[in-house]
Parts: C-alpha cells; sequence; structure tokens
C-alpha cells in the first residue's frame, strides 16, 4: 500500500494541547494501529516541532501544517521545506483556511514539493478556487468551506453541491489530482458521505483530536467505508 493511496485519512494536529508533545505522539500511534487495523491510509499532521519524534516512533506518513515560500537564508520563525524534509515528513499541507496564501505562492509550494518527492495537499475554500488551484497540479486539494469548520456540521452533508462541484471541476482540469473533502468531517457517515459524492478521502482535526477516545472515533469513521 503506497503512503497516499486513497480512501486517505489525513489528520491536522493543529495546535491543540490534545494533539501536541507526548499527546500528539501517542496520537500518531493511534493512526498507526488504526491504519494496521483496517488497511485504510492514516496520516498525521503534527506541528513542526512534533515532527521528528513522530517520525522516530511511528510509520505513518506526516505531512507539514504548512511551508513557506522561503530560499534557506534570513527567515525567521519560518518553516523551510528543506528542513522539514530534512525531518521527516512525506509532504504538507498548503492554505489552510488558518494559513492562507497567496495564488502565487500556492503554485510555488507545489512545485517545491514536486521537486523533493513530496506530497501537496492544498486546501480550498469553494468550487471555484479549487478550480483554479488544480491548474497548479497538486497531488491532492481539499475543498473546506471556512464557516464549517470545527462546527461539527459536516460539508459532505451541509453542502454537497460543493463537494460534487468540487470533484467535477478538478477532474475536468486534470483527473489525477484527488479530492479530500473537509470541515466538520467527524464520523462514519460523515465519510461515507464524503465518498458517495466522489471524495477520495477526508481532512479533519477536532472531530477526532477532542473525542473521548480519539482510536475508536477513528474506527467509527472508517467503519461504513
Amino acid at each position: 500500500m503506497s503512503k497516499f493511496d486513497t480512501p486517505i485519512v489525513i489528520l491536522n494536529f493543529k495546535t491543540y494541547i490534545e494533539s501536541s508533545g507526548a499527546n500528539g505522539l501517542n496520537l500518531a500511534k493511534a493512526l498507526e494501529i488504526v491504519a494496521d487495523e483496517t488497511g485504510i491510509n492514516m496520516v498525521a499532521g503534527p506541528q513542526t516541532v512534533d515532527i521528528y519524534k513522530i517520525k522516530e516512533e511511528t510509520r505513518i506518513p506526516i505531512v507539514a501544517q504548512h511551508i513557506d515560500n522561503v530560499n534557506p537564508g534570513g527567515h525567521t520563525g519560518s518553516n523551510l521545506l528543506e528542513c522539514l524534509k530534512e525531518s521527516g515528513v512525506d509532504g504538507s499541507l498548503i492554505n489552510h483556511s488558518e494559513k492562507r496564501m497567496t495564488l502565487a505562492d500556492i503554485d510555488e509550494n507545489i512545485k517545491k514539493l514536486n521537486n523533493n518527492d513530496l506530497t501537496s495537499i492544498v486546501c480550498t475554500n469553494n468550487v471555484n478556487t479549487s478550480e483554479a488551484v488544480a491548474n497548479f497540479k497538486p497531488d491532492f486539494i481539499a475543498v473546506e468551506p471556512p464557516e464549517l469548520i470545527g462546527s461539527g456540521i459536516s460539508v459532505s452533508q451541509a453542502e454537497p453541491e460543493v463537494v460534487e462541484g468540487t470533484v467535477k471541476r478538478v477532474k475536468s482540469v486534470n483527473k489525477n489530482i484527488k479530492v479530500l473533502c473537509g470541515a466538520g468531517i467527524s464520523t462514519g457517515d460523515d465519510m461515507k458521505a464524503a465518498l458517495d459524492l466522489g471524495a477520495e478521502g477526508v481532512l479533519l482535526a477536532s472531530g477526532i483530536i477532542l473525542s473521548k477516545d480519539p482510536k475508536q472515533a477513528l474506527l467509527d469513521l472508517v467503519s461504513k467505508i
């Protein structure tokens, strides 16, 4: 099984205490166990400071939450691709709604990741933006209406036309780009609905991270595939 075969679950750890430091490592290990038990790819998106430790102690794919479009040098506080690669990332999120970027920077970051044999996952907020980004040839596009992020209301059920429209328009530009569904995803019904609408996986966060039992929540998430 390739690291990014679909269906796929990408968990963005964000900056919750529940997914940071030792808690982040435990969460990554839960992802690994569920991947082994179900055969479904589980990908971790930890904070930058936790990447190296998680890479050392698990076998799951890891993506950075963000990279900056900078070259080595005087860029204090930036996430440099070369350092993230050395820490062991397999790819990166780009343009998350909490870390928006210009189209020019999105394009450059996709190119940098591709040139380093790393996977690009671009977050978008609507159908038109998804279609525009598809011209940059990322590996994945994750559509997430920002008003639904962290709401507990899944885009696959609240705004199914956004998922269907994104799949149709992205595939019309480049059929090789995989579309993910984000925003509010937390249950098996949410994930099944996303896949039924044409998505090939999900990008999620708080629905799993803040649950009482993240491992069980992950098992429930993929129970209806």
